[in-house]
């Protein structure tokens, strides 16, 4: 009988404390049953295949002094020389102008030239001509016009201007950069890295719209009024030449030697080659193509 009564208690008791009644989440478990019956959904792991050298002996002849290869769409580093050491970065340098002038203009903003500069390659700005963003871009991107970094650095405020050059560095993790100019024509006090560069040319490329303008070779724009013409031609001779290269930047000073940064596709696969301080930045650039074409595969897991 007390055995009765003890489990009768519990059984009640347990009943009062644990009953849902009109509980939240009684409505949820008697009205809402289909969010309980949905079927799982299978998850699809995408694993991008896994680059790696044939022959890690093997090395690509090159005459520059520094060197960063990497597999793009993973930033897997294939080839490196000097890779963290600083170098003059020359026109290279308008890679990060691009990206500050993209960040804060639109492209269909018209410029309006107060003052030039006449120093190494230009597109031969006119004070007085009414220009627009992008055909400066063009200039800056194609031709390596020192004038159009100038002209976008100079419209906003010179020095905020190398100063948003110098936080875009600083933001994309380019630790041993720094600049002084918009134009790479310093060399005091400006430098950056094979690294920093790579870090700098994939934002470039992942800008569809910049990316396709350091692809094209030749082209000839005009201010606004169609007063003023401009051709300009892209310095980098390999494009056409190799298939598959499509940018991305020239820099070349007596000091900072010849330097080139490429994007490179073949085959499905997607490179970034930075070339500094070269004997012959074309040659050493080709070398590295056919190295890369016959030394690295691809593991697809």
């Amino acid at each position: 009988m007390r055995l009765k009564f003890i489990l009768s208690f519990v059984f009640y008791t347990l009943l009062f404390l644990f009953y849902p009644g009109d509980s939240y989440y009684f409505h949820i478990f008697a009205y809402y049953r289909n969010l309980f019956n949905q079927p799982t959904k299978k998850t699809v792991l995408k694993i991008k295949p896994v680059p790696y050298l044939k022959n890690p002996f093997f090395l690509p002849e090159i005459s520059a002094q520094g060197v960063y290869v990497i597999d793009f769409p993973s930033f897997t580093p294939l080839y490196e020389k000097n890779s963290q050491e600083k170098f003059i970065p020359a026109s290279t340098t308008k890679i990060i102008t691009a990206l500050v002038a993209y960040d804060i203009y639109k492209p269909e903003k018209i410029i309006s030239v107060k003052k030039t500069i006449t120093e190494g390659q230009l597109m031969n700005l006119q004070v007085g001509e009414k220009i627009t963003v992008e055909n400066l871009l063009y200039g800056l991107l194609i031709h390596s016009a020192n004038d159009a970094a100038f002209v976008l650095a100079d419209n906003y405020g010179y020095q905020k201007f190398i100063q948003l050059m110098n936080q875009k560095a600083s933001k994309l993790k380019m630790k041993n950069t720094h600049f002084v100019d918009p134009a790479g024509l310093e060399e005091q006090n400006q430098y950056s890295t094979p690294f920093d560069l790579s870090l700098a040319s994939r934002e470039l490329l992942k800008n569809h719209y910049l990316a396709k303008i350091v692809s094209i070779k030749e082209i000839t724009i005009s201010d606004i009024d169609f007063k003023y013409f401009h051709h300009l031609t892209n310095i980098n001779k390999l494009l056409g030449e190799v298939a598959g290269l499509g940018g991305v930047k020239t820099g070349y000073t007596q000091n900072a030697g010849e330097n080139l940064i490429s994007f490179y596709k073949k085959n499905g696969h997607q490179y970034i080659i930075v070339v500094l301080k070269s004997e012959d930045r074309f040659e050493d650039t080709k070398n590295i193509l056919r190295w890369l074409e016959e030394n690295v595969v691809y593991l697809y897991l």
